[in-house]
C-alpha cells in the first residue's frame, strides 16, 4: 500500500489534532490546549475559527505582529531570487543586514547565526578566544561568571550553568568554567573575579526568571567594574533587545554599552530563525576562517528578512510604541488591587504578573486568560508573563487589562481569596 499525502490540518477538532499531534511529538514542551492555524498583527485564530489577542509573541520573536506585510513581501522576494548559499561564497544582504546592526548597536562587528542558543555558544567562544589570546589567561583556565536564575538556551553547555535543577538533570557531565553569582549583585559578582575571569555574561532582564529588573545603576556598575577589572561584558539581550524593553536594546536605559551583544528572536521577524553577536573589534577580530561557522547562519533569505525586521523597528515607531504602551500597561496591572497577585515588575512591554501559588498557580491563569481569548505563558508556575507584539495599540491594551481583571475577579471568587 502506497504511502498516503500527508497534509496541514484544516478540518475536525482542536482537541482531536492535538490527540494526533501527542502520537508523533516527543514531550518537551506542555503547551496550552489550542491550536493555531492563523495569525495576523496581534491576533491569532485556532481550529474552530476562535480569535485570540496574543500576549506573548513567540517569547518576544513576533516583536512585529505576524506576518508584517513587509516582512513577508521580503521573504518571498529573497526566496523566489536566492535563498541560501552557505558562508562559502558572499552574498549580497549579509554586509547591508550586518551594516545596519553596526548602526543600530553602536558596536564594531557582527558575526551572524540562527537560533538564539547558538549566538551566546558564540559569545562563549568569543569570550574565552579573547581570554587567552588579549588577557593571556593560562590555557583551559578561563572562567565566565553567569547569574543565578539565567536563561541563555537549551544546548548541554549552558544549562550546565543554569540554576534550574529540571534542566540539567540526566544531561550531564557538563561543561566548567563557569561561576554563578546572585543576578543584581556588583558585590557578588566582584567577589566572584580571578585573574582567570575572562567575561561577565548576564541579561540585562532576566526573563525566564520571571522579567526580573535589576536595581537602577546595576548595569552602568557592571560596565564600570569590568572596565576597572579588565573583564568583557556581554549582555545577553535575545529577548529584551530590540525594542522589547522600550529601548532599541535593555543596557540603553543606563548607557551601559556591553563589550559583546547577543541578539536573536525578533532579529528574524517572527518567520525564520536570526541570532548574532555583535562585539568590539578586539574581540571580534580574532575570529580567523574556520574559528566558528553555521552552514545556515548568514543566509541571503534570513540576511533579507533580519535587515527589514530592523528597518521596521526603526521606521514604524515600535520601540516608542513600546516605552508608552508598556509604561501604561504596568501602571493599569499595579492598579489591580488583589490578594492573589504578590507582584507586578517588568520594563517597556515585557510584563511579569507573580500570583501567590497559596490561592492559584500561573498555570491556571493562563488557562483562564486562553478562555476568555488572551494567550500568554506562565514561568515557574507563579508568574504570567505579557510580551505583546510591539504593534499592539491602546485600545487592544485596555481590553487585555480588562480581560485581566475578570479572570483575577474570577480567580479570587474560586478560591475564596476575595472573600
Amino acid at each position: 500500500m502506497p504511502n498516503k499525502t500527508i497534509e496541514k490540518v484544516t478540518t475536525g477538532t482542536s482537541a482531536e489534532a492535538i490527540e494526533h499531534e501527542s502520537h508523533f511529538v516527543a514531550k518537551n514542551y506542555k503547551p496550552l490546549p489550542v491550536l493555531l492555524t492563523r495569525a495576523n498583527g496581534v491576533y491569532a485564530w485556532d481550529l474552530e475559527g476562535k480569535k485570540y489577542l496574543d500576549m506573548m509573541s513567540a517569547y518576544s520573536a513576533v516583536s512585529a505582529g505576524h506576518s508584517h506585510p513587509r516582512i513577508i513581501k521580503v521573504l518571498t522576494e529573497q526566496a523566489a531570487t536566492l535563498a541560501m548559499t552557505s558562508r562559502a561564497y558572499h552574498s549580497n544582504t549579509l554586509g547591508p543586514f550586518m551594516e545596519k546592526l553596526i548602526q543600530v548597536t553602536g558596536l564594531d562587528l557582527a558575526l551572524p547565526m540562527n537560533t538564539g542558543a547558538e549566538a551566546v555558544e558564540t559569545a562563549i567562544k568569543a569570550a574565552r578566544q579573547w581570554g587567552y589570546v588579549v588577557k593571556k589567561i593560562p590555557e583551559n583556565k578561563a572562567e565566565i561568571i553567569v547569574a543565578d536564575g539565567n536563561f541563555h538556551g537549551r544546548t548541554t553547555t549552558i544549562i550546565g550553568f543554569s540554576s534550574e535543577a529540571e534542566y540539567k538533570k540526566n544531561f550531564g557531565p557538563f561543561t566548567p568554567g563557569f561561576v554563578s553569582v546572585p543576578f543584581d549583585d556588583l558585590k557578588a559578582i566582584e567577589a566572584a573575579i580571578t585573574p582567570n575571569t575572562c567575561a561577565v555574561m548576564m541579561e540585562p532582564i532576566q526573563g525566564e526568571a520571571g522579567v526580573k529588573v535589576p536595581k537602577a545603576g546595576f548595569l552602568s556598575g557592571l560596565r564600570k567594574l569590568c572596565t576597572e577589572k579588565n573583564v568583557l561584558m556581554i549582555m545577553d539581550e535575545v529577548q529584551s533587545g530590540l525594542g522589547r524593553t522600550g529601548k532599541m536594546f535593555a543596557f540603553q536605559h543606563e548607557n551601559a554599552v556591553p563589550d559583546g551583544l547577543i541578539l536573536g528572536k525578533a532579529l528574524g521577524g517572527g518567520v525564520l530563525p536570526v541570532s548574532a553577536l555583535v562585539g568590539t573589534k578586539e574581540v571580534m577580530e580574532l575570529f580567523k576562517p574556520g574559528s566558528h561557522g553555521s552552514t545556515f547562519g548568514g543566509n541571503p533569505l534570513a540576511c533579507a528578512v533580519g535587515l527589514e525586521a530592523l528597518n521596521i523597528l526603526t521606521e514604524e515607531g515600535l520601540v516608542e510604541n513600546s516605552a508608552v504602551l508598556g509604561e501604561y500597561m504596568l501602571t493599569q496591572l499595579r492598579g489591580i488591587n488583589s490578594p492573589i497577585i504578590r507582584e507586578v515588575r517588568g520594563r517597556g512591554l515585557w510584563i511579569g504578573v507573580d500570583f501567590d501559588p497559596k490561592h492559584i498557580s500561573a498555570r491556571k491563569v493562563c488557562e483562564m486568560m486562553m478562555a476568555k481569548g488572551i494567550l500568554s505563558k506562565e514561568t515557574h508556575e507563579t508568574i504570567v508573563r505579557l510580551a505583546p507584539p510591539l504593534v499592539i495599540n491602546k485600545e487592544q491594551v485596555d481590553w487585555a487589562i480588562g480581560v485581566m481583571r475578570e479572570v483575577i475577579r474570577d480567580a479570587e471568587a474560586q478560591t475564596g481569596a476575595g472573600a
